[in-house]
């Protein structure tokens, strides 16, 4: 039977082929055994998994409940569970790892443990604050959220109190505190913990991993339960939750993994790419399929994503996916320059009611930035023209009180099984609540209704995927979303830091606040590493754009705080040479006066960059690479020395305007545009040096 036959539909519900393309499909029919897909922003990665779970299933490779499938947010764990059961699969296990682990170890106790479980932390804050205090570190709030998260990452790194200092000495991680006093928080911390017989999060991934390891008659149970492993999001794994999964597995290689290493963005939090690239190293007989199709996101937007990742520094092999637009192609992304926040975040409050009133919908639009401190402007520039917004990482959603009634009222009417539509049946249930057939104006009113519409598209959807659903299956789909954390669209437009918007996708995206020491966040600076994981970042961010794309920054934040910004570096060839990015950006090039011509055609020269490089982007350039990673690891070394960014010593555009140059005097040197004499005093003979081919005098 061939590949495509494999997925056809029949009677027994097998998988339908129709959307799948042929990487798609090689990933679903691989055989049985190790499977590494590397999966680009919008390539289907989700249906790829769900598809393959099913074939798997329905050919009798595995049965339902053997299959375990594991990914990061409660959100995609129910997005899964949803799709599998549109493909008639039930029982087979979408968790995410903590999730399961927390399973396992609720039924594995009183074989390994004994007595009474342990009780589950729900945050960590109170006793850090403990630790803090007879550790003699600093107890105020945002220290112990600091210390809290530098605990996180010692966990899911697997480094113990004893081993911290030499390890953050030896990665050269800069920790919130003296790194003994850091390791003596964190030890009063564990055992504070253990002795109120507590368990943080961490913990229920390490005690699970323990008593798989430690217990074999356990692991023989749980390796015979579950037989076929899923991985969702391999690149943003941490080296605990790889220990867990390979206790899982024992020695056994029924795994298959998706992941993209171009979206890592939580190595800050101990996650690492490293297992998704080493896959086929690991398992040398895997299949490796690669999907570079994206149907998300219009062919301008793929561009501007992959030029957003093409230029990031030493990309292993494995994470040089090249996305490769599916759709018809739309606008071209905005660049926007604004001359303080509140100007920038009225122009983006003014688009999104442009777009609202063509008809996108409220909950197809989000505006995106680094920092969460960053919401408020754009709630206040939305809540000015009447826009409902949401900010996500706010409020749950089944912890709203209009939710709980409702949820309260759905199972008080379903004791008396009503008869009728779902959908129709729900809403009627819930207008007594305040679901009226037009919403409020605004306000709290306008948030109560709009959660509780919410509920009755959720009973829409429920109505179109499975066949004959009812009131009681409706509240058992509502308990399950609310156990996972799994809400549904509400209306509004969504504020969301860059980093919560990972897995998301709207029609129209707004990426603000572009500017450096933001975007790359200031503490980055000096590190190529953290550079690097900034810039993926920002593909992150465009690649949830499937439309409409602004990218936009202010030159000050605020009337009050006149200090010059400068825009981000992500943005250096992205936008194009003679876009005019606003009425400020002509203004100052007016204010400097006409740039000398083209050093390769003559021509005049149009842009920031295009000034200091001597030459038109579109003009050969010729680059020592060897000297320009000379240049780079110099400024880093000397960024550190003088303790700035390493921007403060020389931006990217100098260094390549240096390495282009070549310059062989002083006075080549302050030829290029950004060297005057401050720099040259400073740095101008290391950097003649450097060039000369010798190590230049600052060199550590």
């Amino acid at each position: 039977m061939g590949a495509l036959a494999l997925a056809v539909s029949d009677a027994a519900g097998k998988p339908d082929p129709a959307g799948l393309d042929p990487e798609q499909l090689t990933a679903i029919n691989a055989p049985r055994g190790p499977v590494c897909v590397l999966a680009g922003a919008g390539t289907g990665k989700t249906r790829t998994i769900v598809h393959r779970i099913a074939h798997l299933i329905h050919s009798g490779h595995v049965s339902a409940g053997q299959v375990l499938a594991v990914t990061f947010t409660a959100r995609a764990a129910g997005e899964m569970r949803t799709r599998l059961r549109a493909l008639d699969i039930h029982g087979a296990q979408a968790r995410t790892f903590h999730a399961a682990a927390l399973r396992q170890l609720r039924y594995f106790w009183p074989k390994v443990v004994g007595g009474q479980q342990w009780d589950l932390l729900e945050g960590k804050l109170r006793l850090v604050s403990q630790a803090a205090h007879r550790a003699g570190a600093g107890t105020d709030s945002e220290v112990l959220r600091d210390l809290a998260s530098e605990i996180e990452w010692a966990k899911a790194s697997l480094v113990t109190p004893d081993d911290y200092a030499a390890e953050v000495a030896r990665l050269h991680r800069q920790p919130p505190a003296p790194a003994e006093q850091v390791a003596s928080v964190y030890r009063w911390y564990e055992s504070i913990k253990t002795r109120a017989n507590q368990l943080d999060f961490d913990d229920l991934l390490l005690h699970t991993a323990a008593a798989l390891e430690e217990h074999p008659l356990v692991a023989d149970e749980f390796r015979e339960r579950y037989r076929c492993f899923v991985v969702d999001e391999y690149q943003d794994v941490t080296p605990l939750q790889q220990r867990v999964l390979d206790a899982w597995l024992g020695e056994r290689d029924d795994l298959t993994v998706v992941g993209d290493a171009n979206q890592t963005i939580y190595s800050f939090a101990g996650a690492s790419a490293k297992p998704l690239l080493n896959f086929a190293r690991r398992f040398p007989h895997a299949t490796i399929v690669r999907l570079e199709r994206d149907y998300r996101s219009t062919p301008e937007v793929v561009s501007l994503a992959n030029r957003v990742i093409g230029a990031a520094r030493d990309r292993p092999a494995g994470s040089r996916l090249r996305l490769v637009g599916q759709r018809k192609p739309g606008p071209d992304p905005v660049f926007a320059e604004h001359e303080d926040e509140s100007a920038e975040a009225a122009a983006v409050a003014r688009k999104i009611s442009e777009l609202l009133d063509a008809g996108t919908p409220a909950s197809e639009i989000a505006v995106l930035y680094r920092v969460n401190a960053q919401s408020e402007t754009y709630e206040q520039a939305l809540a000015e023209l009447d826009i409902p917004y949401l900010v996500r990482g706010g409020e749950r959603f089944f912890a709203r009180t209009e939710v709980r009634q409702a949820m309260a009222a759905l199972r008080t009417a379903n004791v008396r099984k009503p008869d009728g539509e779902l959908p129709k049946l729900v809403r009627e249930l819930l207008v007594p609540l305040g679901l009226t057939d037009e919403p409020p104006a605004g306000g709290a009113a306008r948030e109560r209704w709009e959660s509780l519409l919410a509920l009755v598209e959720l009973a829409e959807e429920l109505a179109a995927t499975v066949q004959g659903a009812d009131l009681a299956q409706y509240v058992v789909e509502l308990d399950m979303r609310a156990r996972a954390q799994h809400p549904p669209t509400v209306e509004g437009v969504t504020l969301a830091s860059l980093h919560a918007a990972k897995g998301l996708e709207w029609d129209a995206v707004f990426l603000v606040g572009l500017v450096e020491g933001t975007v790359p966040i200031l503490h980055a600076d000096g590190n190529d590493a953290a550079i690097e994981e900034e810039r993926r970042l920002l593909y992150v961010g465009v690649t949830r754009a499937r439309e409409f794309l602004s990218l936009s920054w202010a030159i000050v934040r605020s009337e009050s705080n006149r200090r010059p910004r400068r825009r981000s570096r992500f943005l250096y060839g992205l936008i194009p040479e003679n876009h005019p990015t606003s009425r400020l950006t002509r203004a100052r090039q007016q204010r400097a006066g006409a740039p000398a011509p083209c050093r390769v055609c003559g021509g005049q020269l149009v842009g920031a960059v295009a000034t200091k490089l001597g030459r038109c982007a579109s003009c050969p350039a010729d680059i020592d690479e060897e000297l320009l990673g000379r240049l780079r690891d110099w400024r880093a070394k000397r960024a550190r020395m003088l303790k700035v960014p390493a921007y403060v010593v020389f931006t990217d555009a100098t260094l390549t305007a240096i390495a282009e140059q070549r310059p062989t005097d002083t006075a080549g040197l302050v030829a290029i545009a950004g060297i005057g004499a401050s720099k040259l005093e400073k740095f101008g003979s290391e950097v003649l040096a450097l060039l000369a081919g010798a190590a230049p005098s600052g060199d550590e």
